[in-house]
């Protein structure tokens, strides 16, 4: 096998001789780097085998085939126990928060996942700022992206739902579902101490749809993968109530039980077409919990 350097497209270029799997195949090509990051550089959307991008692991690689590598697949780091940057290029992050930290503030001395970010990019020598494009609670960890314009973010706002085409959570839930998937649909709108109500017909407020699937059962608790057409404030942890399954760990719609510790709510997965780019980028993380034994 050999390989090549493009000093124009700043790409590592590798020709296939003999069949490979892709993840197995950057390992030794890359002077032996981990499997972790090997992952890293797939998940992040940097590996492109005859052109097409490619993010499976397992991907079959045949002699002639073409990998080219990305030279932005570097996996930075901001040395803080709240975020972890999954992904960076000039104009975006995609970043996986921890929970019990909020997204933004407009207290400037508050530490959010804004101000993470932009003493990260203070550090680095970049000229631009972290700019929300979506949010999760404060008690929610898991995926989200923030811009480095206001421009890019706007894009996202102008067609979010083609631009980010699938966005999943995994929750913890007291009770042993029996059903394995449905949709909950319905208004919700919040009161005057900021509690959510949720109505099956029209009070005033947004629709708001939840696909859930069941994935596992055990000792009285269930776990549950979400899917959502909407993105309404507190929508899946209310949803989930609604049908007799709160989310452990919630004061706020359930009965606060935190046997794991935390709220048991976790983005997982991130789907979306760079808006500036083109680019096809998913990005998935493990899940922070399990039904308790």
């Amino acid at each position: 096998m050999q390989n090549s350097k493009d000093s124009k497209s700043k790409e590592l270029i590798f020709k296939v001789l003999e069949s490979d799997l892709l993840l197995p195949f950057i390992m030794a090509k890359m002077d032996g780097i981990s499997r972790t990051k090997a992952k890293n550089i797939l998940t992040g959307g940097s590996v492109y085998v005859n052109d097409k991008n490619v993010t499976q692991h397992n991907y079959q690689l045949v002699p002639g085939m073409e990998v080219r590598i990305g030279r932005n697949h570097k996996i930075y780091q901001t040395d803080n126990k709240w975020v972890r940057i999954v992904y960076e290029d000039q104009y975006l992050f995609v970043i996986e928060k921890k929970a019990g930290i909020i997204c933004h503030s407009p207290n400037p001395d508050d530490e959010t996942v804004q101000s993470i970010l932009n003493q990260y990019l203070e550090a680095s020598h970049q000229k631009c700022h972290a700019h929300t494009i979506h949010r999760l609670d404060r008690d929610t960890s898991g995926l989200m992206l923030f811009a480095k314009d206001k421009k890019v973010a706007l894009k996202f706002e102008e067609d979010w739902k083609n631009t980010v085409y699938d966005r999943r959570y995994v929750a913890l839930v007291h009770g042993e579902m029996k059903k394995k998937e449905g949709t909950i649909s319905s208004w919700l709108k919040d009161n005057a101490q900021f509690i959510t109500y949720s109505s099956r017909t029209d009070n005033g407020g947004k629709f708001a749809v939840t696909h859930y699937k069941l994935i596992k059962v055990s000792n009285g608790y269930s776990l549950v993968e979400l899917r959502l057409d909407t993105g309404r404030k507190n929508q899946i942890r209310v949803h989930l109530a609604d049908i007799g399954f709160p989310v452990v760990g919630d004061p706020k719609y359930g009965d606060g039980d935190d046997k794991i510790g935390r709220l048991g709510l976790h983005a997982f997965k991130l789907c979306f077409v760079h808006p500036i780019t083109g680019q096809d980028l998913k990005f998935e993380t493990g899940f922070p919990f399990d039904t308790p034994r």
